[in-house]
């Protein structure tokens, strides 16, 4: 399973850096891809930055990005995973790592955040970034 933070599910929408390459990478994975609340909530607020004119094309994916990709739900362990990343990530980077890192089938995080990028690999998590050079977030 692939977590995706917000800054992935981001990618999700029209008009976005790397939309293309985080789609064809994206699309045909749903099944194997998760997130959160946090990173749904991210999502509906980029959204909400769309023109006027583009926002029901923009809700439209937000719509298919709730039907298609599960939701974890945050845990003890996730909490704890988060509590310790503060130190080092801004407070919704760490929910997003402790959401990757406690659930046990996680096995990748797909981000465009460089610190949590960087955070998710101490703890063993690929790290994925379609249209990113590898190891983009180690220089």
């Amino acid at each position: 399973m692939i977590y995706v933070d917000g800054s992935g599910l981001c990618r999700f929408l029209p008009g976005v850096r790397y939309f293309d390459e985080f789609n064809d990478f994206a699309v045909p994975r749903l099944g194997d891809l998760a997130t959160t609340q946090l990173g749904l909530t991210e999502l509906r607020q980029t959204a909400e930055l769309y023109p006027r004119e583009t926002k029901p094309k923009a809700f439209g994916v937000v719509e298919m990005v709730r039907g298609a990709v599960p939701v974890i739900r945050f845990s003890e362990h996730n909490v704890e995973v988060s509590t310790h990343a503060l130190v080092v990530l801004k407070p919704f980077a760490a929910l997003h790592l402790g959401a990757a890192v406690a659930h046990p089938e996680v096995h990748a995080i797909l981000t465009y955040d460089v610190e949590l990028a960087r955070a998710a690999e101490l703890y063993g998590l690929q790290v994925l970034s379609p249209g990113m050079a590898p190891g983009w977030h180690n220089g």
